[in-house]
């Protein structure tokens, strides 16, 4: 069966790589200490498993210690030209964004098929993983870029994020460590005291804000998610009030990526791009989805009351 060790071999190989490129890039400024970030990044997919608490705790210190340090240089390796790129670009125009959809399309169509050598339970990430896979394939055979011109170009972008990109993956196991400390249950007994008994739509409101809040706080919705799903989701919504767990859930993460666009400390998808970008306003994109954002988790809140308890 195929599961998530397949996802983290295709994750760990393509850090891995990226470190190994770094390594050998004597134009890259601070390539020692990137290329030793990479490549721990690497070893945590590769034999994260085999580590250890202890093994795997001094592997996230390390990486704290290089990204909060400032020691990770931009990469600029040479693929293709700037006037093949715009040459392509005239050529091809809008159709150059058709490999992308490759992902998408393999990730719906592997979910809904399931394929049965494909574990149940991870069918989803499986899927998109060979998704990315096949939509990299299908890219290089249409353009003919240079053999490592996705690897490279994979570098120069990370290197652009930098250690933003693991922050999502801190996040998640921060929300998991709040959840096994009991977190959860201080936010249950404080909810408790805010909804009414039988007060339905009072609870799907306080567990949608509370989903929206706790990411704006931890800049993830998959952090807040097991503290809110342990301090409402399920006491109140599935086990008191007989809710349906799978829209709670499925539902309640959607409310939850309302947080993710109104919050700097989502870094990676609001301070990053507008990094990227050059805006003047480094809080720029934060302001253009709260218009967004908002309406979204009126939506979301209105979906949980609605459809949940049927």
């Amino acid at each position: 069966m195929i599961g998530l060790p397949f996802v983290y071999a295709i994750a760990g190989t393509i850090f891995g790589a990226w470190s190994v490129l770094t390594a050998i890039d004597s134009a890259q400024p601070r390539r020692w200490t990137s290329a030793a970030f990479w490549g721990l990044l690497a070893l945590s997919f590769l034999a994260g498993d085999r580590l250890g608490d202890l093994g795997n705790g001094v592997l996230v210190l390390a990486l704290v210690a290089i990204g909060g340090t400032g020691w990770l240089g931009r990469a600029n390796p040479p693929t293709t030209s700037d006037t093949e790129r715009a040459a392509s670009a005239a050529a091809r125009g809008n159709r150059l964004l058709l490999p992308a959809l490759i992902v998408p399309a393999v990730a719906l169509v592997g979910t809904l098929a399931a394929p049965g050598f494909i574990e149940g339970k991870q069918v989803t990430l499986v899927c998109l993983a060979a998704g990315a896979i096949i939509a990299v394939v299908a890219t290089a055979l249409w353009l003919r870029p240079p053999p490592l011109a996705p690897l490279q170009e994979g570098r120069r972008l990370v290197s652009q994020i930098g250690w933003a990109i693991i922050l999502p993956q801190m996040l998640a196991s921060l929300g998991a460590v709040f959840a096994l400390a009991g977190v959860g249950g201080i936010v249950g007994d404080i909810a408790g005291g805010l909804i009414p008994d039988g007060a339905r739509f009072a609870a799907v409101l306080v567990f949608t804000l509370g989903m929206a809040g706790f990411t704006m706080i931890m800049g993830n919705a998959f952090a807040a998610f097991p503290v809110m799903m342990a301090a409402v989701g399920l006491p109140v919504l599935v086990f008191a009030q007989g809710g349906n767990p799978a829209i709670v859930a499925a539902v309640g993460m959607l409310a939850g990526f309302c947080g993710t666009l109104m919050t700097p400390m989502a870094a990676n998808f609001n301070i990053v791009p507008a990094a990227l970008l050059e805006l003047d306003d480094r809080n720029g994109v934060i302001k253009a989805q709260v218009a967004t954002a908002l309406p979204l988790l009126a939506i979301n809140t209105l979906l949980i009351w609605g459809l949940a308890f049927r």
